[in-house]
């Protein structure tokens, strides 16, 4: 099956060029993700500790 590419919106484009370049930008997702996967391999339920 052939996928097709939705438009790019440039405005969106344009937004997510200046938070890649943004250091506290990327310092927090890369803080999340580490949260999200750590929390996914160890296999810990937030909601009930």
């Amino acid at each position: 099956m052939v996928r097709i590419a939705k438009e790019t919106d440039p405005t969106k484009l344009e937004e997510l060029r200046e938070k890649i370049n943004d250091e506290n930008y990327l310092s927090i997702a890369i803080q999340q993700l580490a949260q999200i996967l750590s929390t996914e391999i160890v296999g810990i339920d937030e909601e009930n500790p």
